[in-house]
């Protein structure tokens, strides 16, 4: 056995002291570093035989092959378009999200579609709780091998006799490696096991999926190298009070990070949302003033999203200003410039507004919507239904342009639009004529089109 270290890690950053002190110099953050022994003996956690290691060459950059990386697609449609068209060979993806969003759910419904032998290590769940939920979500997989086991050194014995084709690991956080002595879930913990883990993927060119935990921050818990020696980090997000789920990617070295899924929570699992705006917008039998409808994007993805306000005089005195699924403070700047430039004395009145779904919205390109919405229930005025909106808001009362709107235009006229309304000085290439495009410069034209 080597000689006992002592270091100091930052909980926060990850950064290492070498003796402790009070506020880290790295995040400026106070009382965040801790003391944790390292054992650092020989070891040969996975096949570390130095005669079997390969030694890489310089090349010159035109012999290097220039192919594609090769990819197998998995069942579910919206994990592929986020990962860029499935998963390729030794690629570690690292999945994060809020404790019972469907992480867990999510790569059990993964690993038993996989027509490949799939090896399913957890360590926070027994085999027993993990069959209870694979008989709710799913049919039985043969393929699908289960595994209770928080030792590395463990699970890598079972990876030699298995030889699985793909490993998912739930979750990185609960894994501990006997060569460094500290508890599961420490700074040093999750990086040997990490790195343990990165190095049989890229050996074996096996893909491994790990599910991390996540601060109260929203940040995966652990050092943020983490998050650099992985190929690919994938956030899961939600409300657990709401059934929509949506994944997107915050790291993605073979695609882009724009993309994004959408699920819903049932009771059997997850569902894949194909036609998202199909289901985010409501069916009204009559027509209700407070309502419109926004042509958003989440990612490279088109959406469709109904926007309701409701304005009522001031019962208390002091007006409430209160936004859910978007922010409170942009929506005080929308009313502040519907007060100045267009004349509408709110200051009086109580403000509600809420994006349908349960989603948050931080594309400028709804507030042409919100103030529709806003207009639409302070004169109790309906909306009508086949129209929409895609255009920013300036100070000054200017309606502005946003990216890409023609991808806004073809989504709102798939879904049966007859008209929406830009800003005039947006460009696109090509006319739409199942569709009537109006054109408007400032909010105050906005106000005679609606009012």
């Amino acid at each position: 056995m080597a000689k006992t270290k002592t270091t100091f890690f930052c909980q926060n950053c990850g950064a290492q002291f070498s003796k402790w002190q009070g506020q880290c110099t790295s995040c400026r953050q106070w009382n965040t570093i801790v003391e944790e022994v390292i054992q650092k003996p020989q070891k040969s956690d996975w096949k570390s035989d130095v005669s079997n290691t390969k030694v890489s060459k310089p090349l010159k950059i035109d012999e290097i092959d220039g192919r594609s990386e090769a990819r197998f697609p998995t069942s579910d449609n919206e994990y592929n378009r986020v990962l860029g068209g499935g998963i390729v060979p030794g690629s570690v993806i690292l999945i994060g999200g809020e404790p019972g969003i469907g992480k867990s759910t999510l790569m059990l419904q993964l690993a038993l579609k996989f027509p490949i032998k799939t090896l399913y290590v957890s360590g926070e769940e027994s085999q027993k709780q993990i069959k209870m939920r694979a008989e709710r979500i799913s049919n039985k997989n043969n393929n699908c091998f289960i595994l209770t086991e928080t030792n590395t050194q463990n699970i890598f014995r079972q990876i030699e006799e298995l030889e699985p084709d793909i490993l998912i690991v739930d979750s990185i956080q609960t894994l501990h490696s006997d060569y460094i002595d500290s508890s599961a879930g420490s700074i040093s913990q999750i990086k040997e096991c990490a790195s343990d883990l990165i190095r049989y993927a890229k050996e074996t060119s096996t893909p491994v999926i790990l599910i991390g935990h996540i601060t109260k921050d929203g940040n995966i818990a652990g050092p943020k190298i983490l998050e650099h020696m992985v190929d690919t980090v994938l956030q899961f997000e939600g409300d657990r009070n709401h059934v929509f789920r949506i994944l997107r990617a915050q790291k993605n070295r073979f695609g882009s990070t724009s993309e994004l899924g959408i699920y819903e929570m049932q009771g059997f699992g997850l569902r894949e949302v194909s036609d998202p705006s199909d289901i985010l917008l409501s069916r009204k039998e009559e027509d209700l003033s407070g309502s419109a409808v926004a042509a958003t994007l989440e990612g490279m993805r088109p959406l469709m999203i109904e926007i309701q306000a409701l304005v009522s005089t001031a019962v208390y005195g002091t007006p409430q200003r209160s936004a859910t699924g978007f922010n409170a403070k942009r929506l005080n700047m929308l009313l502040a410039v519907l007060e100045k430039r267009a004349g509408f004395r709110l200051g009086t009145k109580d403000v509600f507004l809420n994006v349908t779904g349960g989603i948050t919205v931080d594309d400028p390109a709804i507030d042409l919507a919100v103030i529709a919405a806003i207009l639409s229930s302070n004169e109790d005025q309906p909306l009508p239904r086949d129209v929409c909106f895609a255009a920013e808001v300036g100070l000054s009362g200017e309606i502005r342009p946003v990216q890409r709107v023609e991808q806004r235009i073809l989504e709102a006229e798939k879904l049966g639009f007859s008209k929406i309304y830009i800003s005039k000085y947006s460009k696109f290439h090509s006319p739409k004529e199942g569709i009537q495009i109006i054109k408007l410069g400032r909010i105050e034209d906005l106000v005679n089109h609606l009012i």
